[in-house]
């Protein structure tokens, strides 16, 4: 693709996106849910973002595994055009919470998602560092399981019929999410991450100083967000679980 078309595609996804959340949003949602009609829309469509760029991730290097020996200057048309997709997505989910959240509540996301849209934008636009970030995609097989998660939460199935107000015990929909979640976690989100920290220090000599740091900030960015993630999801849904288990014992 030529740059007009990269970003027609780009702004083609971000609208694309725009029209699921607004679909998500005529349909009925659970009664829980409709309290924080937003919150449903927004993660409702992260899913749908998470679902097809993580399967996209995988079927790029399945096609052509030679990628991932040259992450600089190896690409298809296929993987361009997940790169594009994605950043019209985080472009969409940009605008979606700075314009329906308070920047106390979203200021994490929100840088985030900066630096995604200026890491992948740059990678689009160049042709270069294709296959780096469709690695970094890899982490949204996770994110299918951590959005599922949420709206179980939102929806009020995360405790089973019957279990005890003061010590409720996790619905088996829930429980079972929420093991996979934090299994995946340590594979595509840890695992991934470090491989591609550790490919970075490997070939500092071949990257320009500007795209160095680039990655270097990302990196350490979204590793301290997911340290700090892994941690409030260990406390929310093992240590609270444990100490329930024993309550009722």
């Amino acid at each position: 693709m030529d740059l007009r078309s990269t970003v027609l595609v780009i702004g083609g996804s971000a609208c694309s996106f725009k029209l699921l959340n607004t679909i998500v949003g005529l349909l009925p949602a659970p009664a829980p849910a409709r309290k924080k009609a937003w919150k449903w829309r927004n993660i409702s469509t992260s899913l749908a973002h998470s679902s097809l760029t993580g399967a996209w991730a995988v079927l790029c290097f399945y096609l052509q595994p030679q990628m991932v020996k040259d992450l600089i200057s190896s690409h298809s048309v296929l993987s361009h055009s997940l790169v594009a997709v994605s950043t019209g997505y985080f472009i969409h989910d940009f605008l979606d919470m700075a314009l329906n959240q308070s920047v106390r509540q979203s200021w994490e996301l929100l840088l985030h998602h900066s630096m995604v849209i200026s890491c992948f934008g740059l990678a689009v636009t160049t042709r270069f560092y294709l296959g780096f970030a469709v690695v970094s995609l890899l982490v949204e097989i996770n994110s299918v399981f951590l959005h599922i998660r949420q709206l179980l939460l939102l929806s009020g199935q995360r405790n089973g019929p019957g279990t005890d107000v003061t010590a409720p015990r996790p619905s088996v929909a829930y429980a079972v999410t929420s093991w996979l979640n934090l299994g995946t976690f340590l594979v595509f989100r840890v695992c991934t991450l470090g491989w591609m920290a550790r490919w970075l220090a490997g070939h500092t000599e071949h990257i320009p100083r500007y795209i160095l740091m680039m990655g270097t900030a990302g990196l350490s960015l979204i590793s301290t967000m997911n340290a700090v993630l892994y941690y409030r999801l260990l406390r929310a849904d093992i240590l609270t679980n444990a100490r329930n288990t024993s309550k009722n014992q």
